[in-house]
């Protein structure tokens, strides 16, 4: 696997069911970039499965630097959420919100029937997900002459570089996407490039 690859989904899965012994576990996942989307999405189910007793969770954020948490909410120690984090790992997707929604039904399950339950209702909530894979770009600031616009954009198309913003006028500016693994070589070209001045953006 590429360096400059990750996986992650862009849109909610629907709505899984898992059942066992009465209890019935709903599984959700959600396209997240920071704990507020965490934030707000539990908040959307607990108005939509009020009469529920546990909403377990577990997330990733993050591409080079991960964060994740899982949550048991209520259920014996780490009998859920991790279940639940397993899944996200074996699934290798990132930028991701997992939540299974425990209607309990009567009989108890024990903790190793909940973790078998929550690691099902994860998983098969990931099977029904549309799982992506997605590039890292690094955006730069290109500065040049107008005179030099032939030869920029001569290098743009031969490296299949996306231009994000444009502005021309005495001086150019462009805003250009490029795949991580190849910003060293296409930096490289441009600083050979007399008097075009390349920058990353933070």
């Amino acid at each position: 696997m590429l360096e400059d690859i990750y996986k992650t989904i862009e849109t909610p899965s629907g709505e899984t069911l898992f059942k066992d012994k009465a209890s019935k576990f709903f599984g959700y996942a959600f396209p997240v970039l920071s704990e507020d989307d965490v934030k707000k999405r539990l908040e959307y189910l607990k108005k939509k499965h009020h009469s529920a007793r546990h909403f377990c969770y577990a997330y990733q954020l993050g591409i080079k630097e991960i964060r994740f948490r899982a949550n048991d909410d209520g259920e014996p120690n780490n009998s859920a959420g991790l279940p639940i984090y397993g899944q996200i790992q074996s699934f290798k997707v990132t930028n991701i919100l997992i939540v299974s929604v425990r209607y309990f039904g009567g009989i108890k399950l024990g903790v190793g029937g909940l973790i078998s339950a929550y690691k099902t209702s994860a998983k098969i909530t990931l099977q029904a997900s549309v799982i992506l894979e997605k590039t890292i770009k690094i955006h730069f600031k290109l500065t040049f002459n107008y005179d030099l616009m032939n030869s920029v954009m001569r290098i743009v198309k031969e490296n299949n570089i996306e231009i994000i913003n444009q502005k021309s006028e005495m001086n150019c500016e462009y805003e250009i996407s490029i795949r991580k693994n190849d910003a060293d070589a296409i930096l490289n070209i441009f600083n050979n490039l007399y008097q075009v001045k390349i920058i990353p953006i933070k």
